[in-house]
């Protein structure tokens, strides 16, 4: 235990473990939901590139990728680096941005009362401005930013990476339905975050949504043929699911009636989903459009009422009770969907199951399931399939193991992480080159650095773990994969 402790002082610095709570344990032997939350918004800090705010938590990472952007005479600088590497990738980006702005829009009570509201703002607010300085113009918009293979031949710390940082957009000639749509939804999500504390901010967003959904509508195509170094890390498999995302967005931003009729004459709900993803947003889209028709905001026929049965089919489904139909789990009870970062449709399945629980809720409803044998699905076993795949990840699953980085007695400690697997540029001053990193990576001691919070890609359909650095299907984390966690953990909180 000691140890540990040591390690997580050099991780976050003193001061910050007093925003940890329980995080080292349990407590009670129960899941410490606020501890969980506090690492879950702490993650975000050590993902983060640019010039590091005065109130930075993280204390072992520095500033890094200072000129991004600086190649088109533009500011790129800021943002998150997606998973382990180097790269700002737009399109997991902004999804990223859209799933924390959810969660603070959602469960703003719940956060205010863990007092983390102010992180998952920073959060959101710190992707926000980087997306929102992305859109260079009316029908531009800066989608990656570094060169995937270059960055991937190497295993540097962001500090002293150097390898190349091209810039890469779309615009009306080379254009990306996808990722502007996307962008424009994450930027509508966090206007309603901020439309009660920064009106000046909020509105700004939502000026930067409304011209990106207008170019994304305007100028059809998919961002990885313009962009063709994209197509090998973020491929996307369309763009009608980014579209009706942004459009919702848009309504609950602006109640404005052209994304009211893109809603209702869209004509693609998307039929039932196996997941939520950084690739495919239709889950969400309809668990919003379901949250407007119990409002009354829309009507329950057409397009809406299409999006809505979809999005109940997929809940009957993962709670197991869609008959022939159910969600696979693994023998311990984990959601399962595909080898490479499983957890990241765990913890998005999870919000949505929350979320859509909340909403029943206050509508005094529940959910009807047509297999099954059990026709009604009240919002508390929705809730309890959420709670179920939050302390999975927290540790009730068959290994006994935190899939979450510094929560709990037992965590992933190679996890496959470029900032965290090298020495800190605080402590270790001397630049670390592009392949001398590899004796880092190589090593079999854990990583110097905890990056408290990361949810790692986690275990195999049969709850099996390797933690090893070079595991990278099981041991890479993903801002895409915590983002969703965050609303989970604040809901978990407060029954």
């Amino acid at each position: 235990m000691g140890s540990m402790v040591v390690r997580l002082v050099a991780a976050v610095g003193l001061a910050a473990l007093c925003f940890l709570g329980c995080a080292i344990s349990s407590c009670d032997g129960q899941p410490d939901y606020r501890a969980a939350l506090a690492n879950s918004l702490l993650y975000f800090e050590g993902q983060r590139s640019g010039k590091l705010p005065p109130d930075q938590r993280v204390q072992w990472r520095g500033d890094s990728a200072l000129a991004d952007g600086q190649d088109h005479g533009v500011d790129l600088t800021g943002g998150y680096y997606d998973s382990g590497d180097n790269v700002k990738f737009g399109l997991p980006m902004a999804f990223t941005v859209t799933m924390l702005a959810w969660g603070a829009v959602e469960y703003a009570r719940p956060l205010a009362l863990a007092g983390e509201l102010r992180h998952a703002l920073a959060a959101v607010r710190w992707g926000a401005d980087y997306l929102a300085r992305a859109h260079a113009a009316d029908e531009t918009l800066y989608v990656q930013v570094g060169e995937g293979d270059s960055d991937h031949s190497c295993w540097q710390r962001p500090e002293d990476m150097d390898t190349l940082r091209t810039a890469y957009s779309v615009d009306a000639s080379r254009p990306g339905s996808d990722v502007a749509a996307e962008t424009a939804a994450a930027l509508a999500a966090a206007a309603v975050a901020f439309r009660r504390l920064d009106r000046a901010y909020s509105a700004m967003l939502l000026r930067h949504a409304e011209q990106l959904f207008r170019f994304a509508e305007n100028h059809r195509g998919l961002y990885h043929n313009s962009v063709p170094d994209a197509r090998k890390f973020y491929p996307s498999s369309g763009d009608e699911d980014e579209l009706i995302w942004a459009a919702v967005w848009l309504f609950i931003a602006t109640g404005g009636a052209e994304y009211k009729a893109f809603i209702l004459g869209d004509g693609n709900a998307g039929g039932v989903q196996s997941a939520l993803s950084w690739d495919n947003k239709f889950l969400g889209a309809q668990a919003l459009v379901a949250k407007l028709i119990l409002d009354g905001k829309l009507p329950d026929s057409g397009n809406p009422a299409a999006m809505k049965q979809s999005l109940e089919q997929f809940l009957c489904d993962v709670a197991q009770h869609g008959g022939s139909a159910d969600a696979k789990l693994s023998p311990g009870g984990m959601l399962w969907t595909q080898p490479w970062n499983n957890l990241q449709f765990v913890t998005s399945a999870a919000f949505v199951a929350a979320v859509h629980a909340d909403h029943l809720a206050a509508a005094r409803a529940s959910l009807q399931c047509a297999g099954g044998g059990a026709a009604t699905l009240p919002p508390a076993q929705l809730l309890a399939f959420a709670r179920s795949q939050a302390d999975y990840i927290l540790g009730a699953n068959p290994g006994g193991m935190s899939y979450m980085v510094g929560y709990g007695a037992r965590y992933p400690a190679r996890v496959h992480h470029r900032g965290a697997s090298v020495p800190s540029i605080k402590y270790s001053p001397g630049k670390i080159t592009c392949k001398g990193g590899f004796e880092y990576f190589s090593r079999s001691s854990p990583n110097p650095n905890v990056l408290v919070g990361a949810i790692v890609g986690g275990p195999d359909g049969n709850d099996r773990y390797n933690d090893s650095r070079g595991n990278f299907q099981q041991t890479e984390p993903s801002t895409v994969t915590v983002a969703p966690i965050v609303g989970v953990l604040a809901r978990l909180l407060h029954n």
